[in-house]
């Protein structure tokens, strides 16, 4: 598989970079032009703090009688006003409409518009603009009106932009029949294909393809994004007992042709190719071959034999590779969070190991469209009472206990540093990130309003800190905690989407050990009474008490998610 638009967008980023100015690219020359819309941003004048801008659209689709123009800035430029369109920006995202005079644009026609607004630091023009959702300067962009033919075609830019979510029926109706559940019971959440039987459905439950039917159901006439989880690696989750799955350590090619052939069969079906369909890929992997592997302390013998075996790297691109040759399907790779992944022993080399599997087995880098970050765990996506670059007393917020020298003191930070990253490393220029909010909002009374007292620089952090556990590495059915952002398309720079891949009320793991013949372990990490390790410098769990299963519905803990919701219900 291969996608134009990275060397597209490249070619327009060296364009940009000299003159201020992105160009339009050619269109096709029969039927649905090859390129359906194209940009001209100018910058006509720039000053120490302002600019004006000529921006002119082409529509090379069907004729539109009305439009919308959007596109994200990657430094902190302002419109101020705009003539000839109704702009208007909320954080990085601008979006331009048509006034009542000029909403007509024929096919082959052009519309203008400009404005006017304020940066400071450097001025770059917008690497990417969206035309009623279709991605211009991009050979194969998608018109809503024409889709791809199933057998072709290239990717849109970001699956999530002007789509519905699939709601989980299943999910839905285990929220629903909460006191309040109702409330949140209509949320898109992620669809979690944890073992081979899950491909059919297990104990009479819906199976892949009945997803995917109920889909097409939803989906109606507009664009619907379906997300599934691919989590079944040979000896997953290998520093956490609770999550272990069904396939042991060298159990490869059981993975292979039991478990992703079947489901890239279901997927490359022409009855699906409607569907943007969305793969989480496997969770908590290639993070651990970074930090839980000898000679550190956070080490596991599991680890250890997974990072010598190189079937989390072969698995990885051999799940990159089959499922990312549908036009329809989009791969984003998990990549732990920021108080896993955030500290600077961590950071590259979690993207180089990222890399080396989306290079292995067939795979390239353009079967990647993104990462996810935080999925299924609890960092708080903004601090905002304190930043990194603080101190008090003389001593940087990074000395504190809480951040202990991490770089990142939130998801949202870390995920757009780990995108600039994975860039540097030659991802494509356009890939973007997905953050899990399902858990992490942190709110109710414990919630602070303000920043901690200055006495010293831990009081000052606990006292200011959204995220309210005991140590950011507690993972496990955490107590305190509240559902997060609502699951939203494009919400800043960078970040394709928020979205609840794990689905809110389904545990992380039993307090006490069950058993079960779901290849599921007893990690002491779900135990109330654990007083931890070192990988989480031997801190109390902070977990619930009276967990089922992971996976299994908790409802103790789907209440406080819900009282503790921030933003609130």
């Amino acid at each position: 598989m291969s996608r134009t638009r990275t060397a597209l967008l490249a070619a327009l980023a060296l364009v940009a970079g000299a003159s201020g100015t992105a160009l339009a690219v050619a269109p096709g020359d029969a039927g649905i032009a090859a390129v359906p819309c194209t940009v001209d941003y100018k910058v006509q004048n720039q000053w120490d703090t302002g600019f004006t801008a000529a921006v002119t659209i082409t529509n090379n689709t069907t004729a539109k009688s009305s439009w919308s123009l959007k596109w994200a800035y990657a430094g902190n430029q302002k419109v101020t006003s705009g003539w000839n369109a109704k702009i208007s920006q909320s954080g990085t995202a601008v979006t331009a409409a048509n006034e009542t005079y000029n909403g007509t644009l024929a096919t082959g026609g052009s519309v203008s518009f400009g404005f006017q607004g304020t940066y400071s630091g450097t001025n770059a023009v917008p690497a990417t603009f969206t035309l009623d959702g279709v991605t211009c300067n991009v050979d194969g962009g998608t018109d809503p009106t024409n889709p791809p033919d199933p057998g072709g075609g290239t990717k849109v830019d970001n699956p999530y932009a002007d789509a519905k979510v699939y709601v989980n029926p299943e999910w839905s109706a285990k929220a629903a029949a909460e006191p309040g559940g109702s409330r949140i019971s209509n949320q898109p959440t992620g669809v979690w294909l944890d073992r081979i039987a899950a491909i059919n459905g297990v104990n009479g439950g819906m199976g892949l393809r009945a997803h995917l039917d109920k889909a097409l159901e939803q989906k109606g006439s507009g664009e619907l994004v379906v997300q599934l989880v691919i989590y079944n690696l040979p000896g997953r989750d290998c520093a956490a007992l609770a999550s272990n799955g069904e396939l042991g350590a060298t159990e490869i090619d059981k993975y292979k042709t039991q478990y992703i052939d079947p489901i890239a069969a279901i997927l490359a079906d022409p009855k699906y190719a409607s569907l943007r369909i969305v793969n989480t890929i496997e969770i908590d992997s290639l993070p651990n071959l970074v930090t839980n592997v000898s000679p550190r302390a956070t080490a596991t013998a599991n680890c250890d034999t997974m990072k010598a075996n190189g079937n989390y790297i072969k698995g990885v691109g051999y799940a990159l590779n089959k499922l990312g040759d549908a036009p329809n399907v989009y791969n984003y790779v998990d990549a732990g969070h920021h108080g896993w992944i955030g500290w600077d022993d961590n950071f590259s080399t979690s993207v180089q190991t990222i890399k080396q599997a989306a290079t292995a087995e067939g795979a390239t880098v353009n079967d990647v469209q993104g990462f996810i970050t935080n999925t299924a765990n609890y960092s708080a996506l903004k601090e905002q009472y304190f930043t990194i670059n603080d101190s008090v007393g003389g001593k940087s917020v990074r000395e504190s206990k809480w951040v202990d020298w991490n770089r990142y003191t939130d998801e949202l930070s870390f995920a757009q540093a780990f995108r600039q990253e994975a860039v540097n490393q030659g991802f494509a220029s356009g890939v973007g990130m997905l953050i899990d909010t399902s858990r992490n909002g942190w709110g109710g009374s414990a919630r602070p309003t303000g920043p901690g007292a200055t006495t010293d620089v831990d009081t000052y952090v606990n006292g200011g800190r959204i995220d309210r556990r005991i140590h950011v590495g507690n993972w496990c059915n955490q107590s305190g905690a509240g559902l997060g952002e609502r699951p939203q398309a494009s919400p800043a720079a960078g970040i394709d989407a928020y979205v609840w891949i794990k689905p809110p009320g389904e545990s992380d793991g039993s307090s006490s050990a069950i058993a079960n013949d779901e290849g599921k372990g007893f990690d002491r990490m779900c135990d109330p009474t654990y007083t931890g390790n070192p990988r989480n410098n031997n801190n109390m769990s902070g977990a619930l008490p009276n967990a089922p299963l992971s996976g299994h519905w908790f409802s103790a803990q789907f209440q406080q998610l819900m009282q503790n919701a921030y933003p609130a219900l």
